[in-house]
């Protein structure tokens, strides 16, 4: 498995592309837009999208999609459903998907980051607006964070320390130095210390 990044300058996102060792067909997550950079690394890698995966639906993370799907011959899945009119594969948490030889696990989150899910492909880890380094998502309101960390003590911190955290905006990291760093996950930790030696 190769996985490609591109810095999208509409909204400072990233998008990812996940494909096998050599040419083939391959996963695109988070096409915020198709600019020329993004267009030659998928051409000069001889890869060929066939999914197109959203975390989100805002503009950041979707612009690119109507011209993905131009020129190739793509499907479109995410949480809502219709993306700019395009109708996409809804897919739901829990749900595990077979695309282009690899397993996708679809993972949830709750509300109020509406229509936001989260991909993991192997020891990736895909995340959207809702986990970047360090921190969580810094437009929740208190009540939104709070429900988004009691998620990440039931459902992620219980991954491999070294699963590959990928986010929407910002840098990667990992869940090992989200443990170690990221504030908000350090509190539940506080109350969870068991988890802290995970290996």
């Amino acid at each position: 498995m190769r996985c490609f990044y591109n810095f999208i300058l509409n909204g400072f996102s990233n998008t990812y592309i996940i494909g096998p060792d050599g040419e083939g067909d391959a996963i695109i997550i988070d096409p915020g837009e198709l600019n020329i950079k993004l267009f030659k690394l998928i051409e000069e890698n001889n890869l060929y999208i066939k999914h197109i995966l959203i975390t989100h639906d805002d503009s950041p993370h979707t612009e690119g999609i109507r011209s993905l799907l131009k020129i190739y011959d793509a499907k479109v899945y995410s949480k809502s459903g219709e993306i700019h009119d395009i109708e996409t594969v809804r897919v739901d948490p829990g749900m595990e998907l077979h695309l282009s030889g690899f397993k996708v696990n679809v993972l949830g989150v709750p509300e109020p980051l509406t229509n936001s899910i989260l991909f993991k492909i192997q020891n990736i880890l895909f995340t959207g607006d809702s986990i970047g380094a360090g921190r969580l998502n810094k437009e929740l309101t208190s009540l939104g964070r709070d429900k988004l960390k009691l998620y990440l003590e039931k459902h992620l911190l219980y991954m491999d320390n070294n699963t590959i955290i990928l986010p929407g905006h910002g840098p990667p990291s990992t869940l090992k130095a989200e443990r170690m760093f990221n504030p908000d996950i350090t509190d539940i930790l506080e109350y969870h210390p068991d988890e802290d030696q995970m290996n």
